[in-house]
């Protein structure tokens, strides 16, 4: 794994002395966010030593080196998900390499099923805890002490710092964001009715299938997060429709525009 990481880092150092601060996982909702950062440079995943290859609609697959709020950023457009066919460690190999490059801290996006009833389409929900429904787990199998701890804490895994800024960004621009948990599942099938109770049940505002797997790595190394979910249909009782990928990409769309301010304003506080 370290020597994997190191031959990723080698081959993006010798194409840009930049240190980046920040790292962007633009997910659904922060797609329109690449076009905010001046790149200084890009690769395309395939050609990155190491790291898999996106293969959902909607996710570019490049990852993006430049500013943003003028903070010196590394941008994933696009993820890695478990369900296509991902292990975990590739999942979140491309966390492990930015913690090695420089990251201080880690903002994430995710599309997701709002379980809360108090939820509506095109909400914006600011995770402040999450639960691992995956059935696996990046840090299963021998630790590596270079990453971090055997049993890393988890009782902050969304920084509460960045939530409060969040949230005094949003009340100054009068955006309305909803705040939860996110329950994280393998997908790729959207939930059943009996699941999504379920979820909610257990304590669940949110379910979706990214996302924990990259939070337990970032925290795994010490890396404060922070992430928010748009919220592209509902597993409410009473709510629940037939969805298609594309009606979940068109609800995500109507959203960037305020999920990629409050990024830009959190990390124009950063700098």
């Amino acid at each position: 794994m370290l020597k994997d990481i190191q031959e990723a880092i080698d081959y993006i150092k010798a194409q840009t002395i930049t240190i980046p601060k920040v790292g962007i996982i633009m997910g659904s909702g922060l797609g329109g966010l690449s076009d905010k950062i001046d790149i200084e440079c890009s690769f395309d995943y395939d050609d990155i030593p190491h790291f898999a290859v996106s293969t959902v609609e909607g996710h570019a697959g490049k990852l993006l080196i430049g500013k943003l709020g003028g903070v010196d950023v590394m941008a994933m457009a696009g993820r890695f998900h478990y369900y296509e066919g991902y292990s975990m460690n590739q999942v979140v190999f491309p966390i492990r390499v930015m913690k090695f490059l420089g990251i201080e801290t880690l903002f994430l996006s995710n599309a997701s099923g709002g379980v809360n009833p108090d939820f509506s389409i095109g909400d914006i929900m600011v995770q402040n805890d999450h639960i691992n429904l995956f059935g696996d787990n990046p840090l299963m199998g021998p630790n590596i002490d270079e990453l971090g701890p055997r049993f890393p804490d988890m009782s902050e895994p969304y920084s509460h710092r960045l939530i409060k800024m969040a949230f005094e960004i949003a009340e100054n621009q009068g955006y309305k964001l909803q705040v939860g948990s996110y329950a994280g599942v393998s997908g790729p099938c959207l939930e059943t009715p009996a699941e999504y109770q379920y979820v909610r049940n257990i304590g669940a505002d949110a379910v979706g299938m990214s996302t924990v797997p990259e939070v337990i790595a970032a925290r795994h190394m010490g890396i404060p997060c922070f992430a928010m979910s748009v919220i592209t249909d509902l597993g409410v009782p009473g709510k629940i429709v037939k969805v298609t990928h594309e009606d979940v990409q068109a609800a995500a769309a109507k959203t960037e525009p305020i999920m990629t301010d409050i990024i830009t304003q959190i990390l124009g506080q950063l700098n």
